[in-house]
This record gives C-alpha cells, structure tokens and sequence, in this order.
C-alpha cells in the first residue's frame, strides 16, 4: 500500500459520488474522475477560501463538481465548461441528483471561446479548477488570472502527465504545453504556487 492508497482507505464510502462514477461507466465515458481525497481537498479550498464564484474548465460527468459545489454557500455559483454536450448533460444530471443543480450553470462548446465570453461579460471568480485538455492548460491560466479575484485560487490536475512531463525524452504538443504551465503556476510573479506530487500532480496558486 503507498501513501495515496492509505489515505484513500481513511475516507468513507460517498454514495453520491459512486452513483456519479456508476453514471459514468454507464455511458461509456472515460473513468477518469477525481480520486476521493482530491474531491475532499477541492471542497475544503472552496469552504476555506470562502469562494463565492467557481469557474470549472472540464465537467466530464460532474464529481468534480459536486466536489466543489459542496463547498459553496447557497448564494455561490460555479460556471462548469466543457467541449462535449453528452458530458456536460451528464454533469448536470449528475448534480440535479445532488441537490446541487441550482448553483451550477453549463456552458458547452470550446473552452477557449467560452472563456473570451466570460471575460467580455465582466466575469470574476475566486477559484478556478482546471482539468481539460492538457494543452490547452496555458490558455486556461491566462485566463483565469485575468478573470480572478484578488487572492483567487487556481488549480490545475494532472500536472505530471504520469510521469511524462518529467521526461526529457517526451515532447508531445501537450507535454510541452503542461511544462509550461507548470513553469508558470510557480513562477509567474502574479501568483503564488507549487506543484503537490501527489494524484498525478496538483498545482495549487493563489493571485497576487
């Protein structure tokens, strides 16, 4: 047994998220979900940092966002995007299921595109998760530093790419796009971050 695997037997059973798992199976959508501790992690940061506004890039089958939507008050709101009409509507189900519905809004199509028209709408929020495709991660950043509040929190999942963006050999587009990423969630002067290495990789930073 190694670390993750010890601190995931401390967790309950959560049978609203297995029934989201279940759902997704059930679809024939990838089973690549968030580990239970992350989801416990993601709940306790929205809780901790009092956000009020969430900015989801990438719902697949909605645990993460009921992960997050859990933390938030009954005035919050999480804004969850994704490419795919299928998963999305499986999302929302999902979350309906959850009691949770009513604080999520789905925007479908391309992450990019929804993203400049949240950014020409004024929109701001005070944590942003990020875990859609890897190369497009750079973008995201950008724009979710845009569109933060001061103090905002990003997240970004699966930083290492199993083990690919420590490889020197390894020189896909996406690779070279999360090293990137990972270079500026880090260093970039506007925020404060690190790279836990831990489920993949969680890159944690908070805006200046």
């Amino acid at each position: 047994m190694n670390a993750e695997q010890y601190v995931e037997s401390l967790i309950q059973n959560d049978p609203i998220l297995e029934q989201v798992k279940e759902g997704i199976r059930q679809e024939g959508m990838p089973e690549i979900s968030i580990a239970p501790g992350y989801g416990q992690l993601l709940t306790l940061l929205v809780r901790m940092t009092k956000a009020k506004r969430i900015l989801e890039i990438g719902a697949l089958g909605g645990y993460s966002g009921i992960c997050l939507a859990r933390g938030l008050g009954e005035d919050g709101r999480l804004i969850s995007l994704d490419m795919n009409a299928q998963f999305a509507a499986v999302a929302e189900r999902h979350l309906v299921k959850a009691d949770l519905g009513h604080l999520v809004e789905y925007r479908i199509g391309d992450a990019a595109e929804s993203l400049q028209q949240l950014e020409a709408e004024g929109a701001r929020f005070d944590l942003v998760f990020i875990d859609a495709d890897k190369g497009g991660y750079p973008h995201y950043l950008e724009k979710a530093i845009v569109m933060a509040n001061p103090g905002a929190i990003i997240i970004g999942d699966n930083t290492l790419m199993h083990g690919k963006s420590m490889d020197p050999n390894a020189n896909a587009p996406s690779v070279v796009a999360m090293r990137q990423f990972n270079e500026r969630m880090t260093s970039d002067p506007r925020l404060e971050g690190m790279i836990i290495p831990a489920y993949d990789g969680l890159a944690i930073a908070r805006v200046r």
